[in-house]
Parts: C-alpha cells; sequence; structure tokens
C-alpha cells in the first residue's frame, strides 16, 4: 500500500509539472515594407531567414499577412528561453556572415523593410500549449489586442480564464495563443494579446456575432463590469498564414 501511494504522489508530481505555465519569453515583430518590396521580404523569409534564426537559438512560432494589408506588413512571433537568451541571439544573429550577405543580396534593389515594431509577451497562465498546426489546414488567423481601463488587466484576464475561453470555443473558435504584454515601462498597464483560429474571416465574424448573443457570455460580461468598465479598446487584425507559418 505504502508503494501504491508513493506512485500515486509521483503521478501527481509530474502531472503538475507537465501543467506548469509556458515561461518562455515571446516577441511579435511587425515589419512594414516599402511599397512593392513585401514579397522580397517573404522570399528571404522562406530562404533564408527562418533557418538563420533557428540557427541561433531562435523559436518559428507563426508568419502571418493581414488580409487588409495597406500597409504591406509581416507578422510573426519568435520565442526564447528568457529575456538574456533573446538578446544574445539578436546580436549573433546580427554579426552573421551568412545572414549580412542575404541581406546584401536581397536589398540589391533597394531597402524593404521601413519599419520594425516590438512587443514582448509572456503566455498566460491559461494559454493553451503553443504548437505547430497541422500542413493540411489553413485557416483565418485573429490577432486580438485588449487594452485594460485602469488597474483592470487582471479582472479582464480572470474573465477568459473563467468564462471567455470556453465560450469561444463553444461558438467555434479555436484558442491558439493568450499572452500578456511586457511592458518597457513598468509604470504602463500589460495588455492582453491573443489568437484565435476561423474557418475564414467570414466564419470569425459570426462567430462573435453568435458569442456576444450568447446569455452565459452577457452574465459573465456583467458581473465583471459590475464596477464599471474594464476594456477600454479592443484591435483585431484578420491574418492568412505563410507558406512556412507554423501555425496555420
Amino acid at each position: 500500500m505504502k508503494k501504491l501511494f508513493t506512485l500515486l504522489l509521483l503521478f501527481i508530481s509530474i502531472q503538475m509539472i507537465a501543467k506548469k505555465s509556458d515561461s518562455r519569453y515571446y516577441e511579435l515583430r511587425v515589419y512594414y515594407c516599402h511599397p512593392g518590396r513585401l514579397d522580397a521580404l517573404i522570399q528571404r523569409f522562406t530562404k533564408h531567414t527562418t533557418k538563420i534564426f533557428e540557427k541561433h537559438g531562435m523559436t518559428n512560432v507563426g508568419y502571418w499577412i493581414p488580409n487588409n494589408n495597406e500597409k504591406n506588413a509581416l507578422y510573426y512571433i519568435l520565442s526564447y528561453p528568457n529575456q538574456v537568451e533573446r538578446d544574445s541571439s539578436w546580436k549573433r544573429f546580427g554579426r552573421d556572415p551568412e545572414w549580412r550577405e542575404v541581406a546584401r543580396k536581397s536589398e540589391e534593389s533597394g531597402k524593404i523593410v521601413a519599419k520594425v515594431e516590438s512587443t514582448f509577451m509572456m503566455a498566460t497562465d491559461f494559454s493553451p500549449k503553443i504548437k505547430p498546426s497541422s500542413k493540411s489546414v489553413d485557416r483565418a488567423i485573429e490577432l486580438r489586442t485588449y487594452t485594460a481601463t485602469p488597474n483592470n488587466i487582471d479582472n479582464i484576464l480572470a474573465r477568459f480564464r473563467n468564462h471567455t475561453t470556453k465560450l469561444f470555443k463553444k461558438h467555434g473558435m479555436t484558442n491558439i495563443a493568450y499572452f500578456k504584454t511586457i511592458e518597457k515601462d513598468p509604470s504602463v498597464q500589460p495588455r492582453l494579446v491573443y489568437l484565435l483560429a476561423h474557418d475564414s474571416e467570414a466564419a470569425g465574424k459570426a462567430s462573435f456575432d453568435e458569442f456576444r448573443k450568447d446569455p452565459n457570455w452577457i452574465k459573465a460580461r456583467d458581473e465583471s463590469e459590475k464596477n464599471g468598465k474594464i476594456v477600454d479598446k479592443v484591435e483585431s487584425i484578420y491574418m492568412h498564414p505563410t507558406t512556412f507559418s507554423t501555425i496555420r
């Protein structure tokens, strides 16, 4: 009996370790290209950049192009073991002779990237395990960002943890990943950034229409906002995956 009890404790301990939150350091990067140069950027990533990232210890999470891409943008997410490794990887990448030659050749017809935006993030404790999609699947990916009203980011996270993610699934949406931003200024409240997958952009919008009418959602929303609104702003971008994206 004692041996059985010991094995049971060992099993529980293993399960608890397996369920630990993702501690990796994530970076959402947005590249805005000069007019007519997005295809050159995509080719550079397809043939070279993602492989050189991996060479220097970066993990390619996903690459997407906005459906309405007036700004000629590419969105992508990388992960690293921690912030120190992130900085070290980028330094090695920038000094890599292979990368420098690739960059030089790809820009013989002119500069490609006009501006880069970077957001650092950590996975929330309720985020699904981030894993590659089946190559046979090609869905619409929606990137959503929630800015909380003052001092309410934890209330937003609690609502998602306890209610919202389950209701999304009920209405046909696939929860891919949930992140909390790491702001440079510690006095600035973090934002919630997350990814959903839909069969199409139209299907995503239809799912949200049904979600907003769901009595369980209305109850959860009203309960969470009994002391006032907790969401100041919601931003949504529908995107499609590149051919080399691991999340499709």
